[in-house]
């Protein structure tokens, strides 16, 4: 299902949300299509499993477009497993962090030309698409370690990539939270495991508590709006702890 997150005139945001079929035993995960004027941006497209669905919503919604830029926020193959068919069925480039620029071409038939990689700086970058611009936000080590979100000035959208994921089955992925007391449970036991400390969680926070964020909108489950549930949410990621911070020596031994 397509999710329109933003409309003006000229610029729009969909959000694709049921592409993976949903006894398959691949994690949810969603889409997203930005357009300004005939330009297309896709955010991390996924795999083989949700390319056939988001090509034919392209062409249903947007006919007349141009994919220019394939935006990855790190190389998991749920991110761009599907590269190689974007690769051959346009002309876009790769957007992704200068640390993934060499593996990604693992995921072709062949090598990828230099001039259809754009490589991320640490510091992040801006990429021009019709009128507007999106800007690659730095998220490292959440989870990955050449992480980045994209930020959409326009809409005011911040896709998140695993930043907020929540995993739930029986979640109506088309609405956003509105409880986020009942929404924590769902995202509890990923934040724990995927993100990597709570120090880059609290440089992250500040980071986002600096800009006109609207929305955050992650790549897995529901998605947070207005300003009073993301500081619920940053609130909440700000004091946890993750990763590192819960490793134990009992974790690291030989196993039987």
């Amino acid at each position: 299902m397509s999710v329109e997150l933003y409309r003006d005139k000229n610029h729009s945001c969909i959000m694709l949300e049921n592409l993976i079929d949903s006894d398959s035993s691949a994690i949810q995960s969603n889409q997203f299509i930005i357009v300004d004027g005939k330009d297309i941006a896709l955010i991390d497209p996924g795999g083989n499993i949700t390319y056939n669905g988001i090509f034919f919503e392209i062409h249903r919604l947007f006919s007349n477009g141009t994919v220019k830029y394939i935006l990855a926020s790190h190389a998991d193959p749920d991110i761009i497993a599907s590269l190689n068919k974007w690769l051959i069925q346009t002309q876009a480039k790769l957007v992704i962090s200068k640390l993934w620029a060499r593996f990604v071409p693992h995921f072709c038939n062949k090598d990828i030309p230099k001039n259809r990689i754009l490589q991320i700086p640490d510091q992040g970058l801006s990429v021009i698409l019709g009128d507007s611009k999106i800007k690659a936000i730095p998220a490292h080590f959440l989870h990955s370690e050449g992480n980045f979100q994209f930020y959409d000035p326009v809409s005011k959208i911040l896709f998140s990539g695993d930043m907020g994921a929540s995993m739930d089955d029986d979640a109506d992925l088309t609405h956003p939270v509105t409880d986020f007391s009942s929404h924590i449970k769902t995202m509890e036991s990923f934040h724990h495991r995927y993100m990597n400390s709570n120090k880059i969680c609290r440089f992250w926070v500040t980071m986002v508590r600096e800009m006109d964020v609207e929305m955050i909108v992650p790549q897995h489950g529901r998605y947070f709006k207005g300003k009073k549930m993301i500081n619920e949410f940053l609130d909440w990621i700000e004091q946890l702890e993750c990763g590192v911070d819960l490793m134990k020596q009992s974790h690291y031994r030989e196993p039987d």
